[in-house]
């Protein structure tokens, strides 16, 4: 689809997104969580959803698109056009974009051993529509302006307060003595709770492990046996050093990433 340059999502971030991965059979194995975050976030713009019929379809040309190959489907939902200004106009068609393309490349160096985290000067504050794939993401442009600029592998982002929060695209977990923890993203109204987040949760909870999930100071990382980020993208990424600071790809966390890499190769 041609976008027209009047289109709210491109003058105002005025739509919601979701990136999928795709499997070489041609599945999409956790659409269902993206499509209820999809349209969470709509509702809370107040856009109207495309059918699910509609969605469904333009899933399945795009996988259709990568012709068995492993891939990525990005979805893209605007308000459309039309309005005065930042006023939305009182009768809203949507516009609908989809793209395909490749999985992005981790080595397997980074994956087995595990990758180099910094630690960003952009500040992560509080927004009003946090937890939603929202088309407004210039924080996140800025601290991954940051990783290029300091030859990182990714990159922490802080609340205002030093908190870790999460990477630029990933979300972040830490093991420590007797339980797992990752960052209360609702409480601290910043961020994405991701889909993969939510599922590892889940995976954590059921082995019969305890996740705690509050805000925490920086310095308490020191104190961490492993970390790891994550998305429904990559899966997991262990995470070897953050400044001075080094931790092991335990066996524990090499099982969990071969339990999130599962679901992409059933």
């Amino acid at each position: 689809m041609r976008l027209d340059p009047r289109d709210r999502g491109l003058a105002y971030g005025d739509g919601v997104f979701e990136t999928l991965r795709i499997t070489a059979a041609g599945e999409a194995p956790l659409w269902p969580r993206h499509l209820a975050r999809l349209q969470a976030g709509l509702q809370a713009l107040g856009i109207p959803a495309p059918a699910p019929s509609c969605l469904q379809g333009a899933l399945a040309s795009a996988i259709g698109a990568l012709a068995g190959r492993q891939g990525v489907v990005k979805m893209t939902v605007t308000r459309g056009v039309g309005g005065r200004g930042y006023l939305p106009p009182s009768r809203v068609t949507p516009t609908l974009f989809v793209q395909h393309g490749d999985l992005p490349q981790w080595s397997r160096a980074q994956r087995e051993q595990g990758i180099e985290l910094g630690v960003c000067q952009t500040v992560l504050h509080p927004d009003l529509l946090a937890g939603y794939k929202h088309l407004n993401r210039l924080p996140q442009v800025q601290a991954r302006r940051e990783v290029a600029r300091y030859g990182w592998d990714e990159g922490l982002l802080l609340s205002p307060r030093q908190q870790p929060l999460e990477a630029t695209s990933m979300n972040l977990f830490v093991r420590f003595e007797d339980h797992w923890w990752t960052p209360d993203l609702a409480r601290a109204g910043a961020g994405v709770a991701g889909v993969m987040r939510d599922v590892l949760q889940e995976k954590l909870v059921a082995q019969g492990m305890r996740v705690c999930s509050d805000l925490r100071p920086l310095s308490q990382l020191r104190h961490a046996e492993a970390l790891f980020l994550c998305n429904s993208v990559v899966g997991v990424l262990p995470v070897r050093k953050l400044a001075q600071w080094h931790w092991p790809v335990t066996a524990e966390l090499a099982a969990l990433q071969a339990q999130a890499e599962q679901l992409f190769h059933q």
